[in-house]
């Protein structure tokens, strides 16, 4: 049975962006307000046709597919990969979405990436399991996250993350960090050793669904802010394989709306 929340964010992606229809999807799956925090499209659906009819004219060619999804309680959240103009741009992009009790979209964040085709594990910014399960652990796994969240990314503490993360099988779809605990220690330290320590705020917001949860944050390597999408797929209580998506948070002048949080 498909969930209509998860509907409406997935096709509003794809009626509205892929196939071009962009006032008649945004108008269909949007509630009585659409607040936006993609910084380069204003608020309501106006902001949203006038930013996409542009978008749709320039680029006539959009292959557009949504790779995972999830929903907890209003949220939804969904991967996405975009070729557009065969192959002149390709992205990768993170949504959370909040909606309201008629299932209608009513505020949206995202992070863009670019793909990256040489990895240093090997595999994609997008493959891997993509199937919800373990739907009775949802509570526990969203705990796991927010603690390694907290203990971990702000709170610096490395040693404790093997009691989050696997020792056994660790798979990372960042395309600059090798596979396993190991892999994301020399990536940590790499960077504190170039003076772009990589530094955490708390959880903007952590939602899941059964295996999977996913956190949006902010993010400061060395003074630069980011704009984080880390996505964790869990497996007997313990992290074992991870996708983000992070963005420059560019400055206040530059945005037409409240920004990316």
């Amino acid at each position: 049975m498909k969930n209509q929340k998860l509907e409406n964010a997935r096709l509003l992606y794809l009626e509205g962006i892929r196939d071009g229809h962009a006032r008649e999807a945004v108008t269909k799956y949007t509630g009585s307000r659409y607040t936006q925090h993609s910084t380069g499209v204003a608020d309501g659906i106006e902001g949203f046709v006038e930013f996409f009819t542009e978008f749709i004219e320039r680029n006539p060619v959009r292959d557009i597919r949504i790779v995972r999804g999830l929903v907890d309680e209003q949220y939804v959240f969904v991967q996405a990969y975009q070729d557009i103009n065969n192959g002149e741009a390709r992205w990768i992009t993170m949504d959370l979405f909040d909606t309201d009790e008629e299932d209608k979209i009513i505020e949206h964040w995202d992070v863009i990436a670019p793909v990256i085709e040489d990895t240093v594990s090997g595999h994609t910014q997008i493959d891997g399991p993509t199937d919800v399960s373990d739907l009775d652990a949802t509570d526990r796994n969203k705990k796991i996250v927010a603690e390694f969240h907290e203990e971990v990314l702000v709170g610096g503490n490395l040693d404790r993350a093997p009691a989050f993360i696997s020792t056994e099988r660790y798979v990372q779809h960042n395309p600059r960090i090798a596979d396993g605990l190991e892999g994301f220690a020399a990536y940590a330290s790499g960077l504190a050793k170039q003076g772009k320590a990589m530094q955490y705020e708390s959880a903007f917001k952590i939602i899941g669904q059964g295996n999977f949860v996913v956190s949006y944050s902010k993010m400061l390597l060395g003074e630069s802010p980011y704009a984080i999408f880390d996505l964790y797929r869990i497996e007997n209580g313990k992290i074992v394989e991870h996708w983000d998506n992070m963005e420059l948070i560019l400055p206040g002048d530059q945005w037409g709306n409240s920004g990316k949080f």
